[in-house]
């Protein structure tokens, strides 16, 4: 079964030629003009992955990522212009799954989506081999795609569960962010080594936001970082 992309653009010269190209790779698309409007459809028509622009009339992509994190992980890539280096970081905190900027060869970011809901799919197939891992408070359920601390609920996107997942597999093991990238992105996808930054200081808000004095995520700094059991 083909997999369903929502596209969100008010640019309808992109919304064309790029719902063709990924009609041509065999893929649905839901294509909408602005943020107001795939919310709503994407309420009675969801998809597997979305690809947002940043820019957009009545609700941006910002808006609209915030809006879809509280119902769910659905993952998301960014279009972003080619210097909005803050606009970048802003969605990798609110909970992108990846980014691209434009002007984008449409190979490449036809490689970023196949590698998104690659990602994606690991993560949540129902696989028997897949053990709840228990690291000290943290427990992470990949069959589930749940993450506990101290018993309560962390909300994670398929990217930042796979990063916890390889820091957590060997407490104490640093991992450099190139390790990580490799964990999340997969081997042939080139990631910037900010990108992991960000995911990190996303991961550390949202711990935080179940248990203010979380820790277990440290930084060695030009080194890369490691889950300590504390």
């Amino acid at each position: 079964m083909s997999a369903t992309i929502a596209l969100v653009d008010d640019d309808q010269n992109i919304l064309a030629s790029l719902s063709a190209a990924l009609s041509d790779e065999g893929y649905k698309v839901e294509a909408y003009a602005d943020g107001a409007e795939a919310l709503e459809g994407l309420g009675r028509r969801p998809a597997d992955l979305a690809i947002l622009d940043i820019k957009m009339p009545r609700m941006d992509g910002m808006e609209l990522l915030t809006e879809l994190r509280r119902r769910d992980s659905l993952p998301v890539i960014f279009l972003t212009s080619k210097d909005d280096e803050i606009d970048e970081i802003m969605g990798l905190r609110l909970g992108a799954d990846d980014y691209i900027k434009k002007p984008f060869s449409q190979r490449l970011l036809m490689e970023r989506i196949r590698a998104v809901l690659r990602r994606h799919e690991t993560a949540a197939r129902d696989d028997i081999g897949d053990e709840v891992m228990r690291r000290g408070e943290l427990v992470l359920d990949p069959a589930r795609h749940l993450c506990t601390w101290k018993g309560d609920g962390v909300n994670l996107t398929v990217t930042e569960f796979l990063i916890v997942e390889s820091l957590a597999r060997h407490p104490g093991h640093v991992k450099s962010r190139d390790q990580l990238i490799d964990a999340a992105y997969g081997e042939n996808i080139y990631v910037d080594d900010r990108t992991i930054d960000s995911h990190i200081k996303r991961l550390r808000r949202k711990f935080r936001e179940v248990d203010e004095n979380f820790l277990a995520i440290e930084t060695l700094y030009g080194v890369g970082y490691r889950y300590n059991l504390g």
